[in-house]
């Protein structure tokens, strides 16, 4: 819809044909009071058509109790309204534009009122912050004349914003594939070197160091030689995010959406991998491009918990962008880099998914898939989709895929329970 736009009250139209109704029943009859009633709707009609379209000069302010709330937290919002013109407004309609991903928790953002020049008018309502970056709407405003016939439609703009970005959540121990040799967190080369687990004895070199030397060795035989251990080195990670229409699912309206919950999987994944000294990053397979390369720091896990809270892939409603599979998982498989682990947040509700992870195992990236579970509910369809899923959770374990089920309980508690089975 472009604004501003007008329009009169065509009901206004019902009247004329009343009045004249009136006057031909009165002609017939010939009853003087007819005629004299048929005029008032005439007249009525007349002046509604005759009403300028009003054309006020309002002023906005909208204010919040705060830009950077927590997680459901409740944000109240004052809309304050000012005539500034030189003529009264007998009738203002107005709609507030609240973000489409915040719901409203208290009061309206609707408001009604008429103002004399210089009067002002507010009025408040609360919404619940979600994870994200939300941009209001401008205020939108019905002006109608004093007859009721004649309306302008009118956007006024006020630029405010709410950021809310949550803590990254505490970390889930979730192990590597395959996981080192009694160390979470690091992977094995096939090279000797330094390190804690033995690997070979060679001959003794000069300039090996001291305490790599087998001593008990050269008491027994007089020869001096080198103990190898298995080298280690940190891993890289690539946690991804299934951020298409298909991530949005939920077990029913009141639940968070399986992006919400992968989301928070994803930061506790990268907490836990991060604390062993891991190079982590981020992807989606989402309609808007999203990756943010491995790395370490505490710049880099700024960036992590930015991107997960507010990157428009990650938009706690889903885009009407389409989203091209084969484009998409191409683009990441460049991106990845050749030694990357990839811990793939999906709640395996179609086939893609479970495509896509064979796809990246296969390639060299052994993937480790964490799905919360969407299918708790109980109706026809829900049972139905819950077989589905366990289908294809079975199939990827069957290809050596593991797979992290995350239902009910807290997801650290998960992964905890998925590592001890794994461990039996």
């Amino acid at each position: 819809m472009s604004l501003p736009l007008t329009h009169r009250n065509e009901g206004r139209q019902g009247m004329v044909a009343a009045g004249l109704a009136l006057a031909g029943v009165g002609v017939l009859t010939g009853r003087p009071g007819l005629l004299l009633a048929s005029t008032v709707p005439v007249v009525l009609a007349a002046h509604a058509r005759a009403a300028t379209f009003p054309s006020p000069d309002l002023a906005v302010e909208r204010a919040v109790s705060t830009t950077t709330p927590d997680r459901e937290e409740a944000v109240e919002v004052t809309v304050t309204v000012t005539n500034e013109g030189a003529s009264t407004a007998p009738d203002l309609r107005f709609i507030d534009g609240v973000p489409t991903a915040l719901t409203v928790a208290d009061g309206t953002p609707r408001h009604a009122t008429a103002l004399r020049p210089g009067e002002s008018t507010s009025f408040s309502y609360a919404v619940t912050a979600e994870r994200g970056h939300h941009t209001f709407d401008p205020l939108y405003v019905v002006a109608h004349d004093t007859s009721g016939g004649a309306a302008r439609h009118s956007e006024v703009a006020v630029e405010t914003e709410l950021e809310c970005v949550p803590p990254i959540p505490p970390a889930a121990t979730l192990p590597l594939r395959p996981s080192a040799a009694g160390i979470t967190g690091e992977t094995v080369t096939p090279e000797g070197g330094a390190g804690v687990a033995f690997h070979t004895i060679r001959e003794y070199r000069r300039g090996d160091p001291l305490n790599r030397i087998d001593w008990h060795r050269a008491a027994r035989t007089g020869d001096l030689s080198t103990v190898e251990y298995q080298r280690e080195r940190s891993a890289t990670v690539v946690v991804v995010l299934d951020a298409r229409e298909e991530g949005y699912v939920a077990s029913d309206e009141h639940d968070r959406t399986v992006l919400e919950r992968s989301v928070e999987a994803a930061g506790a994944v990268y907490e836990g991998r991060r604390l062993v000294g891991d190079r982590v990053g981020v992807a989606t397979l989402s309609p808007a491009d999203c990756w943010l390369a491995p790395g370490t720091g505490s710049g880099h896990r700024a960036r992590v918990r930015s991107l997960l809270a507010t990157h428009e892939a990650l938009h706690p409603l889903p885009s009407d962008d389409p989203f091209f599979g084969v484009i998409s998982l191409s683009r990441l498989r460049r991106r990845l880099p050749s030694d990357a682990q990839v811990v793939f947040c999906s709640p395996l509700v179609d086939d893609y998914a479970a495509r896509t992870a064979r796809r990246l195992d296969a390639a060299s990236h052994p993937v480790t898939v964490v799905s919360p579970d969407p299918t708790v509910g109980t109706t026809t369809g829900q049972r139905l989709a819950r077989v589905e899923r366990s289908l294809r959770c079975s199939t990827l374990r069957e290809a050596g895929i593991p797979v992290v089920d995350w239902g009910d309980e807290t997801f650290q508690s998960t992964v905890a329970n998925a590592v001890r089975r794994w461990s039996a």
